[in-house]
């Protein structure tokens, strides 16, 4: 009810509750109202030398950073609080006497980190213990003088700060970010005012009017975009991400916790529990003048976060502050321009007497110079008058000699032209005869070329005939010459070739005559000495042969041992999966009891911790199996001859690959090679799926992303995915897929080894899960392809047209499955924003589907996107006026 600025918040069908705020603004409340209703009055008590700070609380997604840090540079009217109040704030200063200065911080797991400088990562808290002030002395501060470079600071801080993707919000800060303005202001007060407080030290002090004494304003303003509260079995956080949840969650909880006390007028308020309390103490119950933005969702499904975030609003709305200006008499700066000014006059007069004195000098010395000017002109005047009579009787002479020439030279043309045209005429009678005469000439030779050339044509033609017969009758002659030669040749070498086998057998039996008789004396040397041999070698073989018998028993004992730890290790490895498949199979069954059974919220609260219980002991389990085996004898048992041993091992790896903490060692124990080795090798359809699984957990990590590229990971994932008919292998599958596809780096050598065509590939499944995989892979490439052409780094079409991505993405645009529909809207948009994609999109229909999107979407950045999309479109805007519609 924002007419009665109250809030409704339903119960159940018939019970209800009704809140009180100052301002309740809707959905459609647009930036500048938010701006001019919240912060606008805490930008104008800045100005005037109050402290001021903004803050917005709530939980994750439901738009602090979009309110507060909008940068806008896409469409003006999305610009945030942020940059509104330091677009009025630099209105208000002055260049050049006033001055403003930034500074960007964010709180992250507890510590303070400048977001301007990121190598600051630990930047201690200084509090007065006079005055209370918090300060922070290894800060970055930057004086801004226009909006622009204050933009591009946002920018420089909004790249640092930390993010992630969670179940609630694919952008999720895991940090507070607080923004410090510092605002040094000089103020003229009346001339009155300034005589009264002077003369309470100084009583004859007399100030002209241009030497007022100026008061220095400091103020300072705090924007906190405080991190979005948020319940871990809802988000899904796990490893890193979890315990980021756990540090926002303890600083917020000390946050209320100060708020309650203020409100109660506790006699003691835990400002020291949190950093982000220490930082925000002159915010609440201090000096400062503080507005705070509460922001909700409507989804019922988060009731419980909704009624939390209102509670806190109400009781800080019980919390009162006693401004205080902060202002003072600026004495030595205007000791410093007084002494400035007489300097300035001193030197000032002393300039001008000098000019005076130097300008009369000059003056004396011109009126002489005039004088011997006037003089000499005189004279050049008359010597010119002299030249120029002179001058003109030369010319008049010249002039009349110049006709006569000219006359002379026209009746000299004249007959020249006569004697030309003359000449002319008895040319062409003589070059007319000359042509006849050769045309007759030419036609003889032409004649007598031709009867020649009939004569040499018959003669050459009876020589041809006769050259024809005579090579006829030598072909015959050759023919049997050849057969002749053939015969007389095979006669002699026949005998020839008798004679020499025979020679050569002879000499080959000498020879080998003579090798044996050699070899039978050698070998009967040899074994005269080979008996002598035997005899000492058999007394050091019996020994030799003690210490075999000794060594081998010790390995049997080892090779005991190692079979006990093997069967141990299996053991574990069987347990360890099978509480693992059992937490699947409840999880996956889970949601289901969830929406058919009972309401009752303690039923449906229980549920997901006996489940995170599950969970929580089969990760302890699996670190346990860790401490005690060891990852290499893990990683061995992959290539164990049990096909049981080895589904078991790899599903063990997997969970270890799971948590971000382990990945880093099965890559560098050589986990990725096994996995990879598994996925080309094994037929076992299991194993695949598994170690599918887990290279699309390694694949979160960029290192990683590239080592499984250069390894040829794509091609195998490609085959695999070719190949099977799982749905569960394809959603590990496409989920790798996926994760590589949001790489920019990647998108070449992805494409070119088939990644995109795979991706296309296993939309034969139709599993609903498969499909939501698939179009996250989509979104993620189209949205790397978008960052590419706003950076200047590509221009050509999209590959995912190239690929035939296009009539899928359109086809599912509107999908029942809510995954895969978001995913396919964010990646049409980000396929639009590209011009050269334009007459594509157009012509396979997806034009209609970016209206629906814009107006249609339940995604209100996705709905955006579209927006600016289909308005900054040339080609858009030409299509749909040709349909009479508008888009603006």
């Amino acid at each position: 009810m924002p007419e009665l600025k109250r809030l409704k918040l339903r119960k159940n069908n018939w019970d209800s509750e009704t809140f009180q705020f100052d301002e309740v603004l809707t959905e459609t409340a647009s930036q500048k109202r938010v701006y001019e209703v919240v912060a606008k009055p805490v930008v104008e008590s800045v100005l005037e030398g109050y402290n001021g700070t903004v803050m917005a609380y709530g939980q994750t997604g439901t738009g602090k950073t979009f309110t507060l840090g909008r940068l806008g540079e896409e469409d003006t009217a999305d610009r945030g609080i942020m940059v509104r109040a330091m677009e009025d704030i630099l209105a208000d200063i002055s260049s050049e006497q006033d001055a403003v200065t930034v500074s960007y911080l964010q709180l992250y797991m507890e510590t303070v980190q400048d977001l301007l400088a990121p190598e600051k990562d630990n930047i201690p808290i200084v509090e007065d213990p006079k005055t209370g002030d918090v300060s922070l002395p290894g800060v970055t501060l930057y004086e801004v003088r226009d909006q622009r470079s204050f933009v591009e600071l946002l920018q420089i801080g909004e790249a640092n700060r930390f993010a992630a993707n969670t179940k609630l919000n694919t952008e999720s800060s895991r940090s507070h970010a607080i923004l410090l303005v510092n605002v040094r202001k000089t103020v003229r007060p009346k001339q009155e005012r300034e005589l009264a407080a002077l003369n309470e030290n100084v009583t004859n002090l007399q100030l002209s009017k241009g030497h007022r004494i100026p008061t220095i304003r400091r103020s300072k303003l705090i924007i906190v975009d405080l991190a979005g509260s948020e319940r871990v079995d809802k988000s899904g956080s796990e490893g890193h991400t979890l315990e980021e949840a756990k540090f926002i969650n303890l600083s917020l909880t000390a946050l209320g916790k100060c708020i309650n006390a203020l409100a109660e007028n506790s006699p003691h308020v835990p400002i020291r529990d949190s950093k982000l309390t220490r930082l925000l103490r002159d915010s609440f119950g201090g000096t400062a003048r503080t507005s705070l933005i509460v922001t909700i969702g409507p989804s019922p499904q988060h009731r419980g976060e909704t009624t939390s975030t209102i509670l806190f609003g109400q009781r800080a709305m019980r919390v009162e502050n006693m401004m205080k200006l902060r202002e003072e008499f600026d004495y030595k700066s205007l000791c410093r321009k007084l002494e400035t000014d007489l300097d300035r006059l001193v030197a000032e007069n002393e300039r001008q007497n000098q000019a005076v004195l130097d300008a009369e000098e000059e003056m004396e010395q011109k009126i002489q110079e005039a004088q011997q000017s006037v003089t000499e002109a005189e004279k050049k005047l008359a010597t010119t008058l002299e030249e120029m009579a002179a001058e003109r009787f030369r010319f008049q002479k010249e002039h009349a000699e110049t006709l006569h020439k000219l006359e002379q030279e026209r009746a000299l043309r004249e007959k020249l032209e006569k004697e030309l045209k003359d000449n002319a005429q008895n040319l062409h009678a003589q070059k007319e005869k000359q042509m006849q005469s050769e045309k007759a000439k030419h036609q003889k030779e032409l004649e007598d070329f031709k009867q020649r050339h009939q004569q040499e044509l018959i003669d050459l033609t009876k020589r041809l005939e006769v050259e024809h017969s005579q090579r006829d009758s030598l072909e015959r002659k050759l023919v049997e010459v050849e057969h002749l030669v053939k015969q007389k040749g095979k006669i002699e070498l026949g005998g020839q070739e008798q004679i020499m086998f025979l020679t050569n057998q002879c000499k080959e039996l000498s020879r080998l005559k003579e090798k044996a008789e050699k070899e039978l004396q050698e070998f009967r040397s040899k074994t005269t000495l080979a008996t002598k041999k035997l005899k000492e070698e058999n007394a050091s073989l019996s020994k030799e042969n003690k210490t075999l018998q000794h060594d081998l028993e010790e390995s049997l004992k080892q090779k005991k041992a190692l079979e006990h730890e093997v069967k141990n290790v299996k053991q574990q490895l069987f347990k360890l999966n099978f509480e693992a498949d059992e937490t699947r199979k409840s999880r996956d069954k889970e949601p289901t009891r969830t929406l058919i059974g009972s309401d009752s919220p303690l039923l449906n609260s229980h549920k997901p911790m006996n489940m995170r219980d599950s969970l929580n002991g089969q990760r302890a389990s699996i670190a346990k199996l860790f401490e005690e085996v060891g990852l290499q004898k893990i990683l061995s048992l992959l290539d164990s001859e049990d096909m049981g041993v080895r589904v078991h091992a790899v599903k063990v790896v997997a969970n270890l690959a799971a948590e971000e903490a382990n990945q880093e060692k099965i890559v560098e124990a050589g986990g990725m090679d096994s996995l990879l080795s598994l996925l080309q090798t094994s037929e076992d359809e299991t194993i695949q799926r598994v170690a599918a699984g887990a290279i699309a957990n390694l694949a979160m990590n960029e290192t990683n992303q590239e080592l499984i590229m250069a390894q040829g990971g794509i091609r195998l994932l490609a085959r695999t995915a070719n190949q099977a008919e799982d749905p569960q292998t394809l959603r590990m599958v496409a989920g790798a897929i996926a994760n590589l596809c949001g790489n920019d780096k990647l998108q070449g050598r992805l494409r070119e080894e088939g990644g995109i065509k795979a991706l296309l590939g296993m939309v034969r499944s139709r599993h609903p899960d498969v499909l939501a995989q698939i179009a996250r892979g989509l979104a993620n490439f189209a949205k790397c392809e978008s960052r590419g052409v706003t950076e200047g780094c590509r221009k050509e079409r999209s590959l995912l047209i190239d690929d035939g991505a296009l009539p899928w993405i359109i086809s599912n645009a509107n999908s029942e499955s809510s995954p895969v529909r978001r995913h396919i809207e964010l990646a049409l948009c980000h396929l639009a924003q590209h011009e050269v994609n334009a007459k594509d999109l157009v012509a396979a229909g997806a034009l209609w589907e970016l209206l629906r999107i814009s107006e249609e979407c339940s995604r209100e950045d996705i709905r955006n996107l579209a927006k600016r999309t289909l308005t900054a479109s040339p080609t858009f805007q030409s299509e749909l006026r040709k349909v009479h519609l508008g888009h603006g």
